[in-house]
């Protein structure tokens, strides 16, 4: 299933997305009775991901059409506050034979962000006046689904409630004055592209197989497989969650093929296959 959160005037409401069009949840309870919650970290945080699902999967193809909006959704991030937002650096080997040279005991390069850092869809990466050399990274993030302690790597897929699309914005140049300002050069506002859509765990074959790649203007600058990735999505949540106690809706940003130089009037977008992009605009203050 793939769940996103539209913008319906002021509001911003959950709806399944689908090839037709969007289900916006507030009309399914209507309809059916239900009384799931309207925003998409609730409905992460109460369990009713999976339900949610189990209906659409056994809904009768006629009442979905009559519940779909085939209007052009505008999309919001997928929720504006998670818990934590958590990324690393430096995950991906240009081939397998780099791969094969990480050292077994190696461990990867962490941040956090703020949600204040959390943007949509087209939204503006907004440069900020203290930097001069800014960049911006495609990553697939992996969105938690369940409360989770010392999970291992076999167990984690299971606390994945899915996976979506997000661009991670760095003021480089404060970062290269200090390896210390790491998470001040990460925490400016607006960057964090989140969303649009969530997807859950049943609609990929096998994530490994995915290409991510990183684009500006509409070139593609980096790209490549999750195969590649020093340490794997469920290694990320098995990892973190040995350090921590990982909450619904947490979001770990998983790393990039590449980054790129951002300037004002640039678009630079996260695409990964079989995923709805996500665009973002960028300018100055």
């Amino acid at each position: 299933m793939r769940m996103a959160t539209r913008k319906d005037g002021a509001a911003e409401t959950a709806c399944i997305v689908t090839e037709a069009g969007t289900i916006p949840i507030h009309a399914v309870n209507r309809a059916e009775g239900k009384r799931w919650p309207v925003q998409v970290l609730d409905i992460i945080a109460a369990g009713a991901l999976e339900d949610i699902r189990a209906w659409y999967d056994a809904a009768d193809p006629e009442r979905l059409a009559a519940l779909t909006d085939s209007s052009d959704a505008e999309y919001a991030p997928l929720y504006r506050h998670p818990r934590k937002i958590w990324g690393i650096g430096f995950n991906y080997a240009a081939d397998e034979a780099e791969l094969r040279r990480t050292p077994a005991d190696a461990e990867p390069v962490g941040f956090m962000k703020p949600d204040t850092t959390i943007i949509g869809h087209r939204e503006a990466i907004r440069i900020p006046r203290q930097s001069e050399r800014t960049v911006a990274e495609a990553e697939l993030a992996v969105v938690i689904g369940k409360r989770c302690k010392d999970v291992d790597a076999a167990e984690a897929l299971g606390v994945i409630a899915g996976y979506t699309t997000a661009i991670d914005v760095s003021a480089d140049d404060i970062h290269q004055k200090n390896p210390r300002f790491l998470t001040r050069a990460k925490s400016f506002d607006t960057f964090c592209g989140f969303g649009p859509v969530l997807v859950t765990p049943d609609e990929i074959d096998d994530v490994s197989t995915l290409r991510v790649s990183t684009v500006l203007n509409g070139s593609v600058a980096h790209q490549n497989r999750i195969a590649h990735m020093r340490y794997p999505p469920c290694w990320i949540v098995a990892f973190h969650s040995a350090v921590m106690t990982l909450l619904p809706g947490d979001v770990i940003l998983s790393g990039t093929p590449g980054a790129v130089v951002i300037r004002d009037g640039d678009v630079v977008e996260c695409r990964i296959d079989g995923f709805e992009p996500l665009m973002n605009r960028v300018s100055r203050y």
